[in-house]
């Protein structure tokens, strides 16, 4: 590829890895609300249940890195192209699935596949678009993550109640095998900026186990059990940094991080951003159906009002990051985030839904100013070589933020609610473990705007 694409070539990219962006998110956000239906066919208990989706991410977590680094040596478009097809191959196989070890199976493979979509789509588009416009691309990309975020819900709820959870994995197959056309049909040339390198394979097995360890301790709490897997992890975890700072040709080079003061904190505010706002969702799904007793369909309605201010805004806030510090704009936008946090730190029996729809446009203004300057300061702080790797440790940070702030979700309940089902007598520990919630959720994304502030300036 040549390092001035044509107009032509570079809305062709876009299209490509717009289109992979919506697809990845779309299948999670579908495929929780067919949860239910999916373990009345099975008869699973609820932690069987929970690994048809805790399976998708945490494969996709371990795989992020390595594909990531695997196409910068081989070549981007090659790994994007594998990742399409094992992604579309995958939903067939769990549309077909006449089990749950099938179904699961076809989900680690799934996950596979979108490893290889997640660290190679922001890459591709990077390798693309020059500076003056890589923010506006990448705001499109999140915008894209957003949408598919947005109509995941009311789809999959559609699609199940009309034809069966099996017609979401079917659809799944359908934009799978769109998506593969266009990549074969518009995608061309090639990008591998690290060729000739050697895949670290002993870091790769250890980065795997520390995320299996510690995104599986998480499920586990607060048993001692959870506690005694996270110690694991993070002590392969501190293995891992070891081994990188001395590895010839490491998986992940830590002087990204060490050597690279934007990159680091971009990465760990995203981390912070996800993690104390990826259960946002969940806890108002569930505050709207069981205290304020609306339909699933009117929930979602309300809920809708948050991913559609990210997805509209996200282009534009890419766009002024190309021309603002991006600190600046994605601290400000962590800074709003925060507000909606606080506002949901509120909820009652009595609070009106403007209110709550308010609190979820304040949200997801937040969200917007800051997911993409931020991920335009990560990918624009990094040399060609080190694109693949960008992108896939910022996918890395997105996914384990979505594990740690389902563990905490988890964990507030454990403690305020117990197991119990959610009945009309525990609707009061269950208001409390929600405002509690957010409470935290806000306290730790307060801490993310001066991590967001710390990374410096990307223009001298």
């Amino acid at each position: 590829m040549t390092d001035n694409p044509g107009e032509t070539t570079k809305r062709t990219v876009l299209l490509i890895a717009t289109l992979a962006a919506f697809v990845t998110p779309f299948m999670g956000a579908s495929i929780n609300v067919a949860l239910p239906s999916i373990g009345n066919e099975f008869a699973l208990d609820a932690i069987t249940l929970s690994w048809v989706s805790t399976s998708y991410l945490l494969t996709a977590a371990m795989f992020l890195v390595p594909f990531g680094k695997i196409a910068d040596i081989h070549g981007r478009r090659r790994i994007f192209t594998y990742g399409v097809a094992t992604y579309s191959l995958a939903s067939l196989l769990s549309a077909l699935a006449g089990s749950e070890t099938m179904l699961i199976a076809a989900r680690i493979v799934q996950g596979v596949g979108g490893a290889m979509l997640f660290g190679t789509g922001m890459a591709i588009v990077t390798s693309v678009f020059p500076a003056g416009e890589r923010g506006k691309a990448l705001g499109i990309n999140v915008a894209a993550v957003y949408l598919g975020l947005s109509l995941g819900p009311f789809v999959g709820g559609v699609l199940t109640q009309q034809l069966g959870w099996r017609s979401i994995f079917w659809t799944n197959t359908l934009l799978g095998l769109v998506l593969l056309i266009l990549t074969l049909w518009g995608l061309k040339g090639e990008w591998a900026e690290a060729k000739g390198e050697k895949l670290d394979w002993p870091g790769s097995l250890v980065y795997g186990l520390t995320l299996v360890a510690i995104m599986y301790g998480l499920s586990l709490l607060p048993r001692w059990t959870g506690a005694v897997f996270i110690g694991v992890g993070l002590l392969a975890a501190a293995a891992f940094v070891w081994w990188e700072l001395r590895a010839k040709h490491p998986i992940l080079n830590m002087t990204l991080f060490r050597g690279n003061v934007v990159f680091g904190f971009s990465n760990l505010a995203a981390l912070i951003n996800y993690s104390a706002t990826s259960a946002v969702a969940f806890f108002l799904s569930l505050y709207l159906q069981y205290i304020k007793g609306f339909s699933p369909q009117e929930a979602g309605v309300i809920l809708v009002s948050q991913p559609v201010m990210m997805a509209l805004l996200s282009p534009y806030a890419g766009g002024l990051s190309d021309r603002v510090e991006s600190r600046i704009v994605a601290s400000v936008g962590m800074a709003l985030t925060v507000i909606g946090l606080v506002l949901l730190t509120f909820l009652g029996e009595q609070t009106s839904v403007p209110y709550v729809v308010v609190s979820l446009v304040i949200l997801g203004i937040g969200f917007a100013l800051f997911s993409s300057p931020n991920s335009n300061a990560v990918m624009s702080s990094v040399e060609k070589r080190f694109y693949g790797v960008a992108s896939a440790t910022l996918g890395t940070m997105r996914l384990v933020g979505q594990m740690l702030s389902m563990g905490i979700a988890m964990l507030i309940f454990s403690v305020f609610v117990g197991r119990a089902q959610i009945t009309p007598e525990y609707y009061g520990p269950f208001l409390h473990s929600i405002k509690f919630a957010f409470g935290v959720f806000a306290v730790w994304c307060f801490a993310g705007v001066f991590v967001s502030l710390a990374r410096g300036k990307m223009r001298q």
